[in-house]
């Protein structure tokens, strides 16, 4: 049996933020307008990327820091590139995603029309990391999103929850801790493995029809376990191993989405699967 202080530890941990997060910063700066090139609402879609690239960050993320690697990535392989801030909590600054995540997927409708109005595309593609990569199915599925995303890529998605290897299930040990989640990390709460809105979420099928499903992986993940929770099934989904591409990358759940250009390069995979090359640890070098 593990010790306490390590059982413990992690469930601390998960309240703490929960908590901490309620109280109103003083010194966060709210993420600004990216610079190096995306979010620019006068690109207009190629030929060769007929379709705009709307980018969901993960929770705790925002629509700058977690996008610092791929965005700049996929906007030099000429893709119009967006991204956008949800789930926004008052008072808490920089840390989004925090918010109920059916009202967060209405943000992400939203964002969509607008990037679609702009560019004048009729489809987007949708890459998230983390809940980023989930959020978006309430979305296709209740919202109508279905019609207007071509390909949803998930980097690391909390489809099916995390039980945050094994301690969430010590939740009820503890009188308050629930609730406490529910109250102040909405977000947080619908993503513990078993949650109400899950069951409505995966309830018929994984999947809609018309939409492309991607998912990549990463034994390592620290944060949505078991890793394999992660995965779809359904028409058109394919699911990735990290370490099947490269068995040496270590990335965890974080690095997975923030850095790591054996991922990058499979995401660029997935959104033009007619122009993919195969991804091994050299794409790192690409």
């Amino acid at each position: 049996m593990l010790p306490w202080k390590r059982v413990l530890r992690p469930l601390a941990a998960l309240l703490l933020t929960a908590a901490a997060v309620t109280v109103p910063a003083t010194t966060a700066q709210a993420a600004g307008a990216p610079s190096s090139g995306w979010n620019d609402y006068s690109c207009k879609p190629s030929a060769a990327h007929p379709r705009p690239v709307v980018l969901v960050h993960g929770t705790l993320g925002n629509s700058v820091d977690n996008w610092l690697g791929l965005a700049p990535y996929l906007k030099v392989r000429g893709y119009c590139v967006f991204s956008l801030d949800y789930g926004q909590l008052e008072g808490v600054p920089f840390f989004h995603g925090l918010g109920p995540v059916e009202k967060s997927a209405g943000q992400l409708k939203g964002f969509v029309d607008t990037v679609l109005a702009a560019t004048g595309a009729a489809e987007t593609d949708l890459v998230g990391h983390s809940q980023g990569g989930m959020m978006p199915r309430y979305y296709l599925k209740f919202l109508g999103g279905a019609a207007k995303v071509n390909a949803l890529v998930g980097i690391a998605p909390s489809n099916h929850g995390t039980d945050l290897n094994g301690f969430t299930r010590l939740l009820p040990y503890f009188p308050g801790a629930a609730d406490l989640l529910s109250k102040n990390t909405p977000a947080l709460a619908d993503q513990v493995s078993g949650s109400a809105f899950l069951a409505k979420l995966n309830a018929g099928g994984d999947t809609v029809p018309g939409v492309r499903y991607t998912v990549i992986a990463t034994r390592y993940d620290e944060v949505v376990t078991p890793w394999r929770s992660q995965y779809l099934t359904g028409p058109d989904v394919r699911n990735v191993l990290l370490q099947d591409l490269c068995p040496v990358d270590l990335s965890e759940h974080v690095a997975i989405g923030l850095l790591d250009r054996v991922a990058f390069h499979e995401v660029a995979n997935a959104l033009d699967p007619a122009r993919a090359r195969p991804t091994t640890c050299a794409s790192a070098f690409e």
